[in-house]
């Protein structure tokens, strides 16, 4: 059992043993962390530590999947995990007894997803649609990167190729902490490549598409009309709408604010966005709409004996109540349908955004108001609020939006083709 300096050349330059034989090569510079070798040339992560009086190893990565800085940063987490009284390798072998991908996908949001990400709710939403049809019952040592694969190319195949991109991301991201945890050894992801091509998205909406989409609404039940109306009204994330909160809105008779707290932006900065008079008056009427409906279903309820339904504290709750609506494609594709209109919802914000700088919004001030990061230096002592710019500029853009919605649809005029010269 060599001990070698081990570094990243070092790992790379050792070779296989003989044929039926393996190699450990112990590190130098922290005592139990080495490389595996096989006679195969596989190179694995391992960690040699005492345990109830026994030598124990536990190898914990392929070589080829983890870089030597992660594996020593891994190798130390639990060679410390030992001195407090904990067996990696005993906890490796519990973590793949009879555990399935749904239990996997259960941790992976309890203890990464919904602490660390906003958008936890997507991830539930592709796990519940996609994965767990799949492999809900098999374990996640079973996958094998022919299933990923085959996974991704089925939803390519189905016309869906920027999809399949986020759901081979979301995959890997759920293996890798999979790896993380003890449940598996290598990430089934690895050399499965994007199929999809991501190119941005530039769609402007012109204005006779914007009265199209906007009288395809009124079919539509009111929080489905506030949701998509309120995203071209205030240029803001669809996501931000969706957890739009009645405590963070101030809705004053003629105009009001609604003030984001850093949990619901996606940047994780507050930000205050200024309601036009249309804009209160959409969710005045909204939480009117809210309340006749829970008073009918109170007297439903009150003949069955049961609790009275209380008011969502979100403005557009799911059908729980108890949490925002996550998700509104089927009503986009509703709308679509309707309108004639190909568009994407986030096309709306875009195209309120595009608009605004058309009409002399300058790109400072609609900074402010998309809540985009200021990367400039000077940004860090820019404290100013620009609630008064802010107020401006969107009130100008509803006066633009109103005679928008107005006006009678363009002429569409088919020049004669012109013969060109000999």
């Amino acid at each position: 059992m060599p001990t070698v300096n081990l570094t990243a050349r070092t790992v790379g330059s050792l070779k296989p043993p003989l044929p039926k034989q393996q190699i450990d090569y112990w590190d130098d510079s922290l005592p139990g962390f080495g490389v595996r070798v096989s006679y195969m040339g596989t190179k694995t992560w391992v960690v040699m530590y005492g345990y109830n009086g026994r030598v124990r190893r536990h190898s914990f990565a392929k070589a080829a999947e983890m870089d030597l800085a992660d594996a020593r940063k891994l190798a130390r987490k639990k060679l410390t995990s030992v001195r407090e009284g904990h067996d990696p390798a005993a906890d490796k072998a519990a973590a793949r007894t009879a555990r399935t991908f749904a239990e996997l996908a259960d941790e992976y949001l309890e203890r990464h997803a919904k602490p660390l990400k906003k958008s936890w709710r997507q991830d539930e939403r592709m796990i519940k649609q996609e994965l767990l049809p799949r492999w809900k019952y098999v374990k996640p040592s079973d996958v094998s990167r022919r299933d990923v694969r085959a996974l991704i190319e089925s939803i390519v195949d189905r016309g869906a190729p920027i999809h399949a991109n986020r759901m081979l991301a979301l995959v890997r991201k759920i293996f890798n902490f999979a790896i993380e945890r003890e449940w598996i050894d290598q990430n089934p992801c690895s050399q499965v490549k994007p199929m999809g091509r991501e190119v941005p998205r530039d769609r402007v909406l012109n204005h006779d598409e914007i009265r199209s989409i906007w009288a395809a609404l009124d079919k539509e039940e009111p929080p489905i009309q506030a949701a998509f109306r309120l995203r071209l009204m205030t240029a803001q994330r669809g996501g931000e709408v969706l957890q739009m909160r009645w405590d963070d809105l101030d809705l004053r008779e003629k105009e009001g604010w609604w003030s984001m707290p850093a949990s619901c932006v996606k940047n994780g900065r507050p930000h205050r966005v200024f309601l036009t008079e249309e804009a209160v008056k959409l969710l005045r009427e909204l939480k009117t709409w809210y309340e006749q409906r829970i008073a009918e279903i109170n007297v439903g309820r009150a003949k069955k004996h049961l609790e009275p339904r209380m008011m969502s504290e979100w403005v557009f709750p799911s059908p729980r109540a108890s949490e925002p609506v996550a998700w509104v494609q089927k009503a986009a594709k509703r709308i679509r349908d309707a309108s004639g209109v190909e568009f994407r919802p986030h096309d709306l914000r875009r195209t309120a955004a595009s608009l605004m700088t058309g009409s002399g919004t300058s790109r400072d001030v609609l900074k402010k108001i998309l809540n985009h990061v200021d990367r400039d230096i000077t940004a860090v002592y820019d404290r100013y609020s620009y609630d008064a710019e802010k107020q401006k500029a969107l009130t100008k853009w509803g006066r633009q939006l109103e005679r928008i919605l107005t006006e009678k649809p363009s002429e569409v005029v088919v020049p004669f083709p012109t013969k060109r010269a000999v």
